[in-house]
């Protein structure tokens, strides 16, 4: 497993499974959302806060890959790393069976910032690129 920026564990639930008994696809982009939001809460940041100051992170493109899957009530690490490309924010997102540690989902998330409704240059977050 790579280095990252910020790790948090987590567990699948059983209502997530479709029939065949592994997590549904669409589940994993709430595990990778909520480990964006963990993560910035543990930099005392929310999403919430920068609304209310007219700063908005939105998601403009998302790539995911499945390698492995989950099933219920599995514990998985869900990891990630950022860089600033431009104006744009790229979260590389890995999550891995917490068990035996294979991949489960690489992913690679754009975000971009939105000004008081007009796309921004993405200065007033760029903090977040600091140690």
């Amino acid at each position: 497993m790579k280095e990252y920026l910020f790790t948090t564990v987590l567990e699948t639930r059983d209502y997530e499974c479709d029939v065949q008994g592994v997590v549904n696809n669409a589940n994993y982009q709430h595990y990778l959302e909520y480990t964006r939001h963990k993560w910035l809460q543990s930099r005392g940041q929310s999403f919430r806060q920068w609304h209310e100051q007219g700063i908005d992170a939105m998601v403009s493109e998302i790539n995911i890959k499945y390698r492995n899957p989950l099933h219920g009530q599995e514990e998985f690490l869900s990891c990630l790393n950022l860089r600033r490309e431009g104006a744009r924010f790229i979260f590389e997102q890995d999550i891995y069976r917490k068990q035996d540690l294979k991949l489960c989902v690489q992913a690679t998330v754009t975000i971009v910032s939105v000004v008081n409704g007009r796309l921004g240059r993405g200065d007033e977050i760029a903090f977040l690129l600091e140690s």
